[in-house]
């Protein structure tokens, strides 16, 4: 997607602050690690989430770290708050900038598919009033060691709510999609612009027309010199936790009825981060 509106200066700089937070050390690092074990905000070390497991059941673990921040809009409103990192002391006010843009982006691109899926433009009005949101930075490290048989980066998977609104670099080892025969292919980078993916939710909500995109991300290929590190910027909207997902108007008939029962937003995506995530090395 280009054409988004969302300044390229804000996405440099916040881009510039997550590439510095991820170089510390890990032990900086930990201490902004949620106490509890989940992985709705706070830093995820490498070795505690595999994405795959949604799908596949028991799977390796995935090559990555991460920083989150779960409905960063809702301040002050959340049971657990958003834990802010000290360093560097300018990355807590560029994710609230940050966040600000991608609320806004969201509210355009729900208009848009609605009018995509046949409906009143404000037909998603009621339920992205007040967005479930997550704000994840993604990053790669270098591969010094190589990966075990089968481990990505990120492994095969779907995400669980509405659309994904991702902006990446143009490090190898990049973003995968696979068709609807299974065959992988690259994402390739278009510079200031966001990839769009479909989640479970919007899948369930739009019957299949809409399919939830199946995606991973590669390792960088060994022959390679020069660092192979990755940052991805990713944005998770999803309707509001109370909304209820059920087959859209427009979307079945009597020859096309309803393929999945009625579910509550945050209740469905929850299940599936719990799923993702290994428990056992969470402590």
């Amino acid at each position: 997607m280009v054409g988004h509106g969302v300044p390229e200066s804000l996405a440099t700089a916040t881009y510039d602050a997550m590439k510095r937070y991820f170089a510390r050390d890990v032990e900086a690092k930990l201490a902004d690690k949620a106490p509890e074990k989940t992985k709705g905000r706070g830093y995820l070390p490498m070795g505690i989430e595999s994405v795959a497991r949604t799908l596949k059941g028991e799977t390796l673990t995935d090559l990555c770290e991460a920083l989150v921040f779960n409905a960063p809009h809702r301040e002050g409103r959340a049971v657990k708050p958003n834990i802010w990192p000290a360093e560097p002391p300018e990355l807590s006010g560029l994710v609230r900038e940050w966040c600000g843009e991608i609320l806004t982006l969201t509210d355009r691109l729900t208009r848009l598919s609605a009018l995509a899926l046949d409906l009143p433009e404000n037909h998603f009005d009621p339920v992205f009033e007040d967005p479930a949101l997550t704000l994840r930075f993604v990053h790669y490290p270098d591969q010094v060691e190589p990966p075990a048989p089968g481990q990505l980066r990120y492994g095969a998977h779907h995400d669980y709510g509405g659309l994904t609104i991702l902006r990446q670099d143009q490090a190898p080892g990049g973003l995968e999609v696979a068709d609807k025969e299974g065959v992988w292919h690259e994402a390739g980078v278009v510079p200031n612009s966001f990839v769009i993916n479909v989640g479970d939710l919007l899948a369930r909500w739009t019957n299949d027309r809409w399919r939830s995109t199946l995606h991973r991300v590669s390792n960088p290929n060994r022959a390679l010199t020069g660092s192979t590190a990755r940052l991805s910027m990713v944005a998770f909207t999803a309707p509001n936790e109370e909304a209820e997902v059920a087959c859209l108007p427009s979307c079945c008939d009597e020859a096309n009825p309803p393929r999945y029962a009625p579910v509550k937003s945050g209740e469905y995506i929850w299940s599936k981060i719990a799923a993702s995530h290994d428990i056992s090395t969470a402590a």
